[in-house]
């Protein structure tokens, strides 16, 4: 496979069980990376190509089963094979960082695995799912972007705020497409340092972008970092004092650090915990919401407290209860179990890993029914019946979310009242991948 490698991309030997890239950015870690289809294909060769604009290059990734490949896009002119080999060479040292390659991930599922019966049944569908390590700064205005909201208007966000602060660094045609795609070249612009944030008129401008109470928050946090560390540039990077500060709290001991983290606006238990464990390398901690408390009674016997499905709001209590119960099970890595747990109870992932049944077994199975006897061909009959009337419902059912998640939206954007339908987009895509699931299953029964 990897002599097959088009041109240009360098080919690192890496199982997809060892990194699934199509899980990994698209489960609420990252939201700058952007998502390209590639022409269909057979076999193993890559479905999608994910790019990332770092401060002087964008990375763009492809994967099959057994490769992740890798290139660099540089602004201005072409490099020099000298050159060219040495940034490869950083990129790959980036990549193996970030992804935190030097965790053996499937070490970790056999211990969870013996540790916890929940996840032994998971591992095989949601394999690959490691915990990123990200730039402090940018984590951390990434998650107090995430305060009563999801994933697509935070990526909205995050993609909006680099637009406005940070210039161009290189505009890049979409990657090879099928002939119908019209789409232009995408302008690609780095992450803004704190110093770009921190003046007065960023609120106005952030609120102007839909950012809402964020917009302050942001702002202060970055001139709270201004001020107290500094930011001329201290290094080769070009970072900012503030955030070569924020990036030693790695060195800092897990309370320490997150007391340090939640001296930010904007900034509570769950956002420091998140920075905590996708940026600060503090792989024990468990970041905790509504979502996960409800996964900690469902599947690992956590009592409900004010209500008989684990609706109570979050509490300090209840948050170190969660968080207890589960680093008991997980142990040191707890944080990385939580996140693939988190994934699979997503409703965006709830027919992942997921084979469909081929046509050719539908039709055999309906052949046989069909021949046993008359009985056998009315009992088909009123059940397909049945699943018409069910299809019905489930469009309705899909269109009244669908009215009610837009009138709460509506509302939201205009008051800028947190969300609380943060999850709608999943139930409607769920509703609406059961009323397909109905409609194709009613066409092979007839077409039989």
């Amino acid at each position: 496979m990897a002599s097959s490698v088009l041109a240009g991309f360098r080919a690192l030997p890496l199982s997809d069980v060892q990194l699934s890239l199509a899980v990994v950015l698209k489960c609420g870690q990252s939201f700058r990376w952007t998502c390209y289809p590639l022409p269909s294909s057979t076999g193993t060769s890559p479905t999608h190509e994910y790019r990332l604009c770092l401060r002087d290059r964008v990375v763009c990734l492809r994967q099959s089963s057994d490769y992740l490949f890798y290139r660099s896009v540089f602004p201005g002119e072409h490099l020099s094979a000298e050159q060219e080999a040495a940034s490869d060479e950083e990129t790959l040292i980036w990549l193996k960082d970030y992804f935190q390659l030097d965790v053996d991930l499937l070490k970790l599922y056999d211990q969870w695995s013996d540790r916890d019966q929940v996840f032994n049944k998971l591992k095989s569908r949601f394999s690959g799912i490691r915990v990123l390590r990200q730039d402090p700064w940018e984590n951390l205005v990434s998650f107090i972007c995430s305060s009563n909201n999801n994933i697509p208007r935070i990526t909205k966000m995050v993609h909006a705020l680099c637009k406005q602060y940070s210039p161009s660094l290189i505009s890049l045609p979409p990657p090879e497409l099928s002939e119908s795609d019209s789409q232009g070249s995408a302008t690609y612009h780095s992450f803004p340092p704190p110093s770009l944030l921190a003046a007065p008129e960023v609120k106005s401008t952030l609120r102007g972008l839909g950012f809402g109470y964020r917009a302050d928050y942001i702002q202060r946090t970055a001139k709270m970092l201004v001020d107290t560390h500094g930011s001329s540039i201290s290094n080769s990077e070009s970072r900012e004092k503030c955030e070569e500060w924020l990036t030693g709290l790695r060195g800092m001991s897990t309370e320490a650090a997150r007391e340090e983290l939640l001296k930010f606006v904007g900034v509570g238990r769950k956002v420091a915990d998140c920075v905590l464990l996708m940026s600060l390398d503090k792989k024990e901690v468990i970041p905790v919401d509504t979502h996960v408390h409800q996964i900690a009674i469902k599947h690992y016997g956590l009592r409900t407290v004010g209500g008989s499905k684990g609706k109570s709001a979050m509490t300090p209590r209840i948050y170190n209860e969660v968080a207890t119960k589960l680093a008991d099970i997980w142990g040191g890595y707890a944080g990385w179990a939580h996140t693939v747990l988190f994934t699979a109870d997503l409703k965006a992932f709830s027919s992942f890993g997921i084979e469909p049944p081929t046509p050719a077994t539908s039709i055999m199975n309906v052949g046989a029914s069909t021949l046993t006897s008359s009985s056998s061909s009315k009992r088909k009959h009123s059940e397909t019946q049945n699943e018409v009337e069910m299809q019905n419902k489930v469009i309705l059912m899909g269109a009244a979310v669908a009215a009610i998640a837009a009138a709460a939206t509506a509302v939201a954007v205009a008051h800028d009242v947190p969300s609380l339908l943060e999850d709608d987009s999943d139930v409607i895509s769920s509703v609406e991948e059961d009323a397909n699931s109905l409609t194709s299953r009613r066409v092979k029964r007839r077409r039989c």
